[in-house]
């Protein structure tokens, strides 16, 4: 036993986040990238990429495959979404099976209702993934946007197309499914989209209320920022795809996708560089949460964003997500015995928290995922009422840049053991 407040093995921003304020809860989770896979065989003839009823000379006929047949077919679909030619983009997929066409249509459509501001897609490495003799050839591609007004670099996703000679040339004909790769989730998979464009915000998605979800972000902005100050975008870009199954991988989330109201994620880069932040909202969860955990659960994600609590990797888990409640309830008025009724039913029953959340207590199967919340929040506003607002946003920024030891030292004058008992002392004070 340590009495170290930051003790505890380091782990993945919080997953699963449940709320004394109705039904639901949010998750933070960092989006992953991707890089480029192999084929595999085909499990219907045991080659691979073969087509039953096709041989490797009609390959030969189209000549053999080369990366640079399958980029000019990529930059002629990324030319007809940016100017809108649907029959150009439908004509790359002519010989594709009626179902991927069709869902390539769908997804042309969805691409058209967003403000982008920047489309392509490209060979993520410049070799093929088959032999060249093979009749059909599945290549990874990367797609790079950006949300104009919204983002300041590309955003990318990964998807894989299958080629194969037809007419004398390399034309796509599906995609990898059938030989083992499946997709980055992309809100354009999602059925006809609509974008709402708030004073602050842009909001897609395939359900309704996306106005409503526009006006409560447009609200979290200024809550958020009379906080941690206008050191951050001001702006940001919410995906609320109706099925929970896509919002999961837009997450990139591995936990019961059914359990989150709303996330805050990055969606990967091109490259090395950082990516874009999104939140993502599973509606169904949502719109179980009565008025003021919506608003609560949009203003704690939001300002998960404004922090880069998405992509931290130095500051304690019960820091980050502490931080992003105070901010959240700010100014709520929020009982406080109701919202951690769970923690005050264990606080009077003698038996209150020895030391703050380790890292593994945020995990979402974590047995005391409510009260690892209520204990780190409690202990934000134990900072801010004791300190003051301002000392709390310092001591948050220190912790992200110095150990924890010394943050608190600097920030508070305080040795961790004399932390965690004033902390111990408060949550007596509050919850009894």
């Amino acid at each position: 036993m340590t009495d170290d407040p930051g003790a505890g093995a380091r782990g993945p921003v919080s997953r699963r986040r449940a709320l004394a304020l109705g039904a639901g809860g949010a998750v933070l989770l960092a989006a992953g990238g991707a890089g480029l896979l192999p084929d595999v065989p085909d499990a219907r003839t045991g080659a691979a990429g073969s087509e039953p009823g096709r041989t490797a000379g009609a390959a030969r006929a189209a000549g053999p495959f080369e990366p640079a047949r399958a980029a000019a077919v990529l930059a002629r679909r990324a030319a007809a979404v940016r100017s809108g030619d649907r029959a150009a983009f439908l004509a790359t997929v002519a010989d594709a099976p009626a179902e991927f066409r069709a869902a390539e249509a769908r997804r042309f459509d969805n691409l058209r209702r967003l403000p982008l501001g920047g489309w392509r897609e490209e060979l993520a490495d410049p070799r093929p993934a088959a032999d060249a003799d093979a009749d059909e050839v599945v290549v990874r591609v990367r797609t790079r946007y950006r949300f104009r007004g919204f983002d300041d670099g590309d955003a990318a996703r990964v998807r894989h197309l299958a080629f194969a000679p037809r007419s004398g040339a390399w034309a796509v004909t599906g995609d990898g499914s059938g030989h083992g790769f499946f997709d980055d989730g992309a809100i354009w998979d999602a059925g006809p989209l609509t974008a709402v464009r708030g004073r602050a915000c842009l909001v897609v998605g395939d359900t309704t209320g996306l106005d409503d979800l526009a006006s409560l972000l447009d609200a979290a902005v200024p809550a958020v920022t009379a906080v941690v100050g206008t050191g951050w975008a001001r702006r940001a870009v919410l995906l609320a795809p109706a099925d929970p199954g896509l919002a999961g991988d837009l997450a990139d989330s591995r936990t019961d996708v059914a359990s989150f109201a709303a996330l805050a994620a990055v969606t990967p880069g091109p490259g090395e560089g950082p990516g874009r932040d999104r939140v993502v909202v599973s509606p169904a969860t949502f719109g179980r949460l009565n008025d003021l955990g919506r608003r609560v659960v949009l203003t704690h994600e939001l300002t998960h964003v404004a922090t880069g609590g998405a992509r931290d990797g130095t500051t304690p888990l019960w820091l980050i997500e502490g931080f992003a409640d105070y901010v959240g309830y700010r100014g709520t008025g929020v009982d406080v015995r109701a919202a951690a009724a769970e923690l005050r039913r264990e606080v009077a029953a003698g038996r209150p928290p020895a030391r703050l959340p380790a890292a593994d207590a945020f995990a979402g199967g974590a047995r005391r995922l409510s009260q690892a919340y209520q204990e780190a929040w409690l202990a934000c506003r134990m900072i801010a009422e004791r300190y003051g607002e301002a000392t709390l946003v310092r001591f948050y920024r220190a912790a992200g840049r110095t150990p924890l030891t010394t943050a608190l030292r600097d920030a508070l004058g305080l040795t961790p053991a004399r932390f965690t008992a004033l902390w111990r002392d408060h949550l007596e004070k509050e919850l009894t």
